[in-house]
Order: C-alpha cells, then sequence, then structure tokens
C-alpha cells in the first residue's frame, strides 16, 4: 500500500511518508513542533524529524519560533505545501474509491475501530510482551 501511495504522489516531489506528516500538519489546530506531530502520528521524533527536513527543503512547510521552546521550532505549512496537499488529494480519491469498493460504511468504521485499538494497545507498550 505505502509503495502504490508513494508512485501516486511521486509526481508531486512527495512519498507517502512526506504526504502522511503534510496531513497531520494541516489537521493540527495551529502549527506544532515535531515531537507533537510525531506523537499524533504515532511514529518516531526522529524519522518526522528527518521528514520534516525534506519538507523544509522542498519548500512545503517552514520553520517558525516557538514562543514557548527556543529550540523546538513550530512546524507550519506553506501554500506550496498546501497546493501539493491539494493535489495529492485529487489523486487519491480515485484510489481510495477502488480500495474500498464493496465495502459498506459500517465495514470501514469497524476496520477504524480495531486500527484504533490496536493502536492504543502498541501505545500503551502491551506489544514488547515477548510472552
Amino acid at each position: 500500500m505505502l509503495a502504490t501511495g508513494d508512485r501516486l504522489v511521486a509526481p508531486l516531489g512527495l512519498t507517502s511518508a512526506r504526504w502522511q506528516v503534510l496531513g497531520t500538519v494541516i489537521a493540527a489546530e495551529r502549527p506544532q513542533p515535531v515531537a507533537w506531530l510525531a506523537r499524533d502520528m504515532g511514529a518516531n521524533r526522529q524519522n518526522v524529524q528527518r521528514i520534516v527536513n525534506d519538507l523544509v527543503k522542498e519548500g512545503f512547510v517552514e520553520l517558525t519560533d516557538n514562543p514557548h521552546h527556543k529550540r523546538a521550532s513550530l512546524i507550519q505549512l506553506t501554500e506550496a505545501g498546501r497546493n501539493a496537499f491539494d493535489r495529492v488529494m485529487v489523486l487519491e480519491a480515485p484510489w481510495m474509491d477502488y480500495l474500498t469498493e464493496g465495502l459498506l460504511v459500517e465495514d470501514i468504521q469497524t476496520m477504524h475501530r480495531v486500527l484504533k485499538f490496536l493502536r492504543k494497545r502498541l501505545d500503551e507498550g502491551e506489544g514488547n510482551s515477548a510472552e
């Protein structure tokens, strides 16, 4: 699924990971530091930092001063980032329609609940036991 997503967004200079970070930046109520974005994504802070650095180089996001923490800059979407994300969503809609064709809304809701439950368990550290 990630490889297909990468192929879908490659013409826009993105990867699935960059797309996911952009989506998290957009979904945030206000600019956030990398650590908060990583937490919201359930991802490793160092990996998100690397992706944010790439997005800064490409002009999709910018770093702004954080009045609460001098070293943890806030990540803010640029106009180019918003445009790229909007174009991704246009490409993504037919792909998602294809993937979910034949599924009922209830099926998708159940899948969402199961994935949310599994993520919560992993976040709690329950999956770390070798028992």
